[in-house]
C-alpha cells in the first residue's frame, strides 16, 4: 500500500492565505510562505496554493508568491488560480512549483491538459475538480465555484485522467469549510472509476475526518486547511493518529 499523504491547502486571495465557508465569507489567516514553511517543518508532505480570485479576476497568478515559497521548501509545490495556457505553466514551473492545478481552463479547454502532460509530464498536470451534489448526482462547477458546468463529475474525471492528469484534487463545494467532515460518497465515486491519485479535499474539521477518509474511500492524499491554519492540531499528530489506525503514512528521516 502507498503511503497516504498530508497536504495544507493555502487559498491565497490579495497575497494572503485566507479561509471561507463553501467558499464564501473570506477570512484572512497569515503569510503564504510562513505558513508553508511552517507546515514543511511540522512533515507536511506536500504544499498547494491555490490563488481563488486570479480566474475570476483574468489575471496572472502572482509569480513572487510562488518564488518566495519555493525557495524554502524542500517539499513539493502545487500551484493553481488562472492558469489558461502552457505559457503559465512554464512560468509558474520556473518560479519554482513542482506541480501545476487547472480547474477552470481545463473545463473551457480540455486539450490543455494534454498539451500539459505531453510538454511538461502527467506528473506535472493536476486537475482541480470542484463539485456539487445536486439531486441525485454530483456536478462540477468552475470560476471559483460560481458557474455549473453541467457535466457529471464522474465522466470528467475519466476524461481528465484520459487526457493525461496526473493527479485529481477533488473538493466537495458542499462540505468546504464546514469542518463537518469529507464527502465520502462523492470521493469514492470517482476513485472507483480513476487510476491516478485522488485528493481529497473540503469538510475536513478533525483528525478523525482525515482518518475516516483513508479507511473508507481510496484517495491517496487529503487536502487541509482550517484545522493547520487555525492551530488546532499540526500535521505531526495527523500522522500519529493515523499510525495508531494502521495507516501507513511519511515520516521525516
Amino acid at each position: 500500500m502507498l503511503k497516504k499523504r498530508i497536504i495544507p491547502c493555502l487559498d491565497i486571495k490579495n497575497g494572503k492565505v485566507v479561509k471561507g465557508i463553501c467558499f464564501e465569507n473570506l477570512k484572512e489567516v497569515g503569510n503564504p510562505a510562513t505558513l508553508a514553511k511552517r507546515y514543511e517543518m511540522q512533515n507536511a508532505d506536500e504544499i498547494v496554493f491555490l490563488d481563488i480570485s486570479a480566474t475570476e479576476e483574468e489575471r496572472e497568478i502572482l509569480k513572487e508568491i510562488i518564488e518566495e515559497a519555493a525557495s524554502t521548501l524542500s517539499i513539493p509545490l502545487t500551484v493553481g488560480g488562472g492558469i489558461r495556457s502552457l505559457e503559465d505553466f512554464r512560468m509558474i514551473l520556473r518560479a519554482g512549483a513542482d506541480k501545476v492545478s487547472i480547474n477552470s481552463a481545463a473545463i473551457q479547454n480540455s486539450e490543455l491538459i494534454q498539451e500539459a502532460a505531453k510538454e511538461f509530464g502527467t506528473q506535472c498536470v493536476v486537475v482541480a475538480i470542484d463539485a456539487k451534489r445536486m439531486g441525485n448526482d454530483f456536478k462540477v462547477f468552475c470560476s471559483g465555484g460560481k458557474i455549473n458546468t453541467g457535466k457529471n463529475l464522474v465522466e470528467w474525471a475519466i476524461e481528465c485522467e484520459r487526457l493525461g492528469a496526473g493527479e485529481i484534487l477533488l473538493t466537495s463545494m458542499d462540505r468546504d469549510g464546514t469542518k463537518n467532515g469529507y464527502d465520502i460518497e462523492m470521493l469514492e465515486a470517482v476513485c472507483q472509476n480513476v487510476r491516478i491519485p485522488v485528493i481529497a479535499s473540503g469538510g475536513c474539521g478533525s483528525m478523525e475526518n482525515i482518518v475516516e477518509v483513508f479507511q473508507k474511500t481510496k484517495c491517496d492524499a487529503a487536502l487541509v486547511a482550517s484545522l493547520f491554519h487555525y492551530g488546532e492540531v499540526t500535521v505531526n499528530q495527523v500522522k500519529e493518529e493515523l499510525e495508531k489506525n494502521k495507516i501507513k503514512v511519511r515520516r521525516a528521516v
